[in-house]
């Protein structure tokens, strides 16, 4: 469960400069961008309009990492898939940065 006041982002992969998944959730934008990272160079975006929360709230967000892809499903049940682009089995590094407090968290 988060507790957020600004925009945020959660990475995951095996180092900051390499991240199977980047989630943030732009409030100046009304958009959840996600993204990936290889070798410092950030890909293609992926941008969802369903952006079903609003600064101030609490909510639950649940990332599933699957073979091929990372599935999110959001507070409204909306669920944003993004392709797992670097093919990975397992995540060594995680980062969660931003203007929210994580209030649990849930592997």
């Amino acid at each position: 469960l988060f507790l957020f006041t600004h925009s945020f982002s959660i990475n995951l992969g095996c180092r900051s400069s390499d991240l199977a998944f980047h989630l943030n959730p732009r409030f100046n934008e009304s958009v959840i961008v996600c993204n990936s990272r290889c070798s410092n160079a950030w890909q293609e975006e992926h941008r969802d309009s369903n952006l079903c929360f609003s600064k101030g709230s609490t909510i639950k967000i649940t990332i599933e990492m699957l073979a091929d892809k990372f599935q999110v499903k959001l507070p409204d049940g909306h669920e944003v898939e993004f392709p797992n682009r670097h093919c990975y089995d397992k995540i060594s590094y995680m980062s969660i940065k931003g203007g929210f407090r994580v209030t649990s968290f849930k592997l």
